[in-house]
């Protein structure tokens, strides 16, 4: 194996990164080699540790290498070339086996708390084997009782309703047809990755607005529609990975802010409430103010469970209408079979109050570890975000004491600094005191 410090020939972190990627690249790093710790490379090329670290940091959040705690950094021995860059980077240090006994890195519901789908099941079974006919290709594509449903729950009057396959198939489906390659893309800083993904995908320029407590800054809101964007692309609520959500006030500022801009006068904003069953804020929207230029898309992933794979997306008659007729070309509709499913779950007195009990554990757990350890912010929903002092010394010091957490820089447009994101929805609360002494003194680790 050639040597790693013989391959660098600049002593960067970028340039660090770079020939550990071209060893790899070129089979001198094999899958599941392990490389130098961070101390004994740093030693090697004059530098210091931090130096290596962000290096180990790039190689990481690109799917090349993964951490097993004590145990060091590995190339990467099952590379994942179907995952989007970004996604590869969310857990922390791979799926190789070397699962920590808590992981707080995937940002989904913890399973205890989701509503049992067995005796729904049955009753969409029932119906199934009472129908005197299949389901046409021509037919609606949404079931009538769940349109109606969704109508009357959604945040704001809206022209027209569709299912989509969770929502970040509505989001795709809705910048498909919004956008042209070259367009600028509002987005929060820090945002979802696969956002930056999906931009990334159809050519968008991201520019980003950062957020406080009460969402995205107005001031750099206002900076960011003076570039003459096409999409406005948020999370309303229980925003991934900060945890905040907007207030009323602030959705209501920042529409009035769009509706008078006359460089973005034909923006669209599309709105990704992805915890709408689980978060205690209160709904809430910008197509309150702007009901004709806001796209509202609504998940049942983190209320429901996420291999539901369902969602909805409400807004302008006209824009809705051309993403349904779309997705008629490829993928044709939702199952009309998960939809009674999501209907059941929805009307079912049982299964709403386990969701309501859900949200409450959440909402508990987010008290109780932001309690015992005063550097961990409080969200809402089932995440928070984490500032530390070095990312890479943090995930890879709570991987020693058995956490995993997902590194801050696969959400970041570059400019919110240090950060790990915990999934705080799946600590037990027994837990809460010891994992939140883990996580504050995982904030200084350098």
């Amino acid at each position: 194996m050639k040597s790693v410090s013989a391959a660098v020939e600049e002593a960067t972190p970028r340039g660090i990164a770079a020939a550990i990627a071209r060893l790899i690249t070129s089979g001198d790093l094999a899958p599941g080699d392990r490389l130098p710790t961070v101390r004994d490379l740093a030693a090697e090329l004059g530098v210091s540790p931090a130096t290596v670290s962000h290096a180990w940091q790039t190689l990481a959040g690109a799917g090349l290498i993964t951490s097993r705690g004590r145990s060091g950094s590995f190339v990467r021995s099952a590379p994942r070339d179907w995952l989007p860059l970004r996604y590869r980077g969310l857990d922390g240090g791979g799926r190789d086996g070397s699962d920590a006994p808590l992981d707080l890195s995937r940002g989904t519901p913890d399973p205890a708390l989701l509503p049992p789908l067995g005796p729904a099941m049955a009753r969409v079974a029932a119906h199934v084997a009472a129908a005197s006919r299949p389901a046409s290709y021509q037919q609606k594509p949404d079931i009538p009782e769940l349109h109606d449903l969704l109508r009357e729950s959604w945040p704001a009057p809206v022209e027209s309703l569709t299912v989509t396959n969770g929502a970040l198939d509505a989001i795709d489906r809705a910048l498909g047809a919004l956008v042209r390659y070259g367009d600028r893309i509002v987005l929060e800083d820090p945002c979802f990755p696969p956002f930056l993904d999906l931009a990334e995908h159809y050519g968008l320029e991201p520019v980003p607005v950062a957020l406080d407590a009460e969402g995205m800054i107005p001031e750099g809101f206002a900076r960011a529609l003076a570039a003459s964007p096409a999409v406005v692309l948020l999370q309303p609520r229980a925003q991934n990975p900060t945890g905040v959500s907007m207030t009323p006030e602030r959705a209501e500022r920042l529409a009035g802010m769009l509706a008078r801009s006359r460089t973005a006068e034909h923006a669209i904003v599309v709105e990704d409430d992805h915890s709408a069953g689980i978060s205690l804020a209160p709904d809430v929207s910008l197509a309150r103010t702007l009901p004709e230029r806001v796209l509202h898309v609504r998940s049942f992933s983190k209320s429901h469970g996420p291999d539901l794979r369902v969602g909805a997306l409400g807004g302008p008659r006209a824009l809705v209408d051309r993403i349904v007729a779309c997705r008629l070309l490829g993928p044709g509709w939702t199952s009309r079979m998960v939809q009674e499913l999501l209907f059941e779950l929805l009307v079912d007195p049982d299964a709403v109050a386990a969701v309501r009990h859900a949200r409450d554990s959440y909402a508990q757990r987010q008290a109780a570890l932001s309690g015992s350890a005063s550097v961990v912010p409080r969200g809402d929903g089932i995440n928070t975000w984490l500032p530390v002092a070095d990312e890479r010394a943090a995930v890879v010091q709570l991987a020693a004491e058995g956490i995993r957490v997902a590194p801050g820089s696969p959400f970041t447009l570059g400019e919110a600094g240090p950060h790990v994101r915990v999934t705080v929805g799946v600590v037990p609360p027994e837990s809460a005191p010891a994992v939140g002494a883990a996580l504050a003194a995982a904030a200084i680790a350098r």
